[in-house]
């Protein structure tokens, strides 16, 4: 048994009863206490990522991208081109020497822009230099205003491709 000085033991009851302890002297800390408080505390884990939650049903599918369909693609129906027609003869007729608020469209798939006699066509069509092949006819026919700035054409076009296709099949058939 080891014998302390009394101000030793004076001073351990003191500070044993400054921290709310009981007025026995505190145990040594054991040797792996000691380096344990004297580490700093190790990091807390990173929890990983949830995972991501998989759809009940699938997403719907992208809408393709814009594709530029060419006329070559397509095989017109002159049945269905002359009743698409029917929006073009407001204007246009495809009977030889009948000009409308439009020019004929007889024998207009090869024809130069701006040639039928005795109409009074605009100074952008007269001086396109455009010869109207199935190709140029077909872009032409998505977009007049667009394709020929200065047209006096007021029709806003056929979007859909096969349409376009298919009013060209049916103007081939005029001439």
């Amino acid at each position: 048994m080891r014998i302390l000085p009394v101000a030793t033991i004076a001073g351990l009851a003191l500070m044993t009863a400054a921290c709310g302890g009981s007025d026995k002297p505190a145990a040594a800390p054991a040797a792996s206490e000691t380096a344990d408080a004297a580490a700093p505390p190790a990091p807390a884990p990173v929890p990983a990522p949830a995972p991501e939650p998989v759809p009940a049903t699938p997403p719907a599918e992208a809408a393709p991208a814009a594709t530029t369909v060419s006329y070559g693609a397509l095989t017109g129906d002159a049945a269905k081109g002359e009743k698409l027609f029917g929006q073009c003869k407001a204007c246009h007729v495809a009977e030889a020497g009948k000009n409308r608020v439009g020019p004929s469209l007889y024998a207009v798939v090869g024809r130069k822009s701006g040639t039928v006699v005795g109409f009074n066509y605009s100074k952008a069509n007269k001086e396109s230099g455009v010869t109207w092949n199935e190709d140029v006819l077909f872009t032409y026919l998505e977009a007049p205003q667009a394709f020929m700035p200065g047209t006096r054409m007021a029709f806003g076009g056929l979007k859909a491709p096969q349409d376009r296709a298919d009013v060209i099949a049916y103007l081939k058939t005029k001439a």
